[in-house]
């Protein structure tokens, strides 16, 4: 375990040389982070513009949600960055590269791609939850804090998982199968109360991809919304099934890669 910790230390060091060099581009990063999520904020805000209640859901509900589900998101986006694997790993071989090291695969493809400033956004999030939180009179117990690391780290683990393996695909074909873009929209639903949507589309977002798991579920604890409390317990059981999911893909997919000249 020191030996993965040393690890992460050394990359991270590496990563903030970097950009040390090219300072610009990191705040570009967090700048286009913000707008992006300043855009999804307004969107929000212009529903409520017609309508009191979404779903039964209030505004001021609906944004702590939004709020939940950007702060495991931007974990997930620092440390599990998958977007240009099949490119760089397969396609020009440096797979090859990481195969022949120590450490496991998949953690230092996780290293090598770690993106700090999209913590931000998870930053963000706890601004966001803490002012609609006071809005709504949202009780500060005991248990939330540990709540709150224990569901971020369960809805961390979904994102990884689903993403993991996806992308585990490209060990059978060089191809882009333009998967992980739909998943990225796909996973846009698990912002909004899932109520709003039709059954199958429920059906879809709990217990086929779970992107509910990673925003209303958890948040609904906090919200004391009752008829959902069961589901939030559920989201450590859902994140430890769906990432074992994951990594058991992957590790499959490795056993069948044979080199990038084969």
């Amino acid at each position: 375990m020191s030996y993965y910790f040393g690890l992460i230390g050394e990359y991270l060091k590496n990563y903030i040389k970097t950009r040390m060099t090219y300072r610009a581009d990191f705040w570009v990063e967090v700048i286009s982070d913000l707008l992006f999520q300043v855009t999804n904020l307004i969107f929000i805000f212009v529903i409520f513009m017609h309508t009191d209640s979404l779903g039964g859901w209030s505004q001021s509900e609906v944004v702590f949600v939004y709020g939940f589900f950007m702060v495991p998101f931007g974990i997930f986006s620092c440390f599990v960055n998958l977007w240009g694997f099949s490119e760089r790993y397969i396609v020009k071989g440096e797979m090859d590269r990481v195969m022949t090291r120590p450490a496991h695969n998949l953690f230092q493809i996780f290293l090598e791609n770690v993106d700090p400033s999209a913590l931000v956004g998870s930053i963000i999030g706890i601004v966001i939850m803490a002012v609609s939180g006071a809005q709504l009179d949202v009780a500060f117990e005991w248990w939330t804090i540990p709540a709150l690391i224990i569901l971020t780290i369960s809805a961390v683990a979904i994102y990884t998982g689903i993403y993991t393996a996806l992308t585990s695909l490209s060990f059978y074909s060089d191809a882009p199968t333009g998967i992980l873009p739909l998943m990225y929209n796909v996973q846009g639903y698990g912002r909004y109360p899932v109520t709003i949507y039709n059954r199958a589309i429920q059906v879809l977002l709990t217990w086929i991809m779970p992107f509910a798991f990673v925003g209303v579920y958890p948040a609904s604890l906090f919200l004391e919304r009752e008829e959902m409390r069961n589901m939030a317990f559920l989201t450590p059981l859902m994140g430890a099934i769906f990432f074992a999911i994951g990594l058991t893909a992957w590790n499959y997919g490795v056993r069948r890669y044979r080199g990038a000249g084969s």
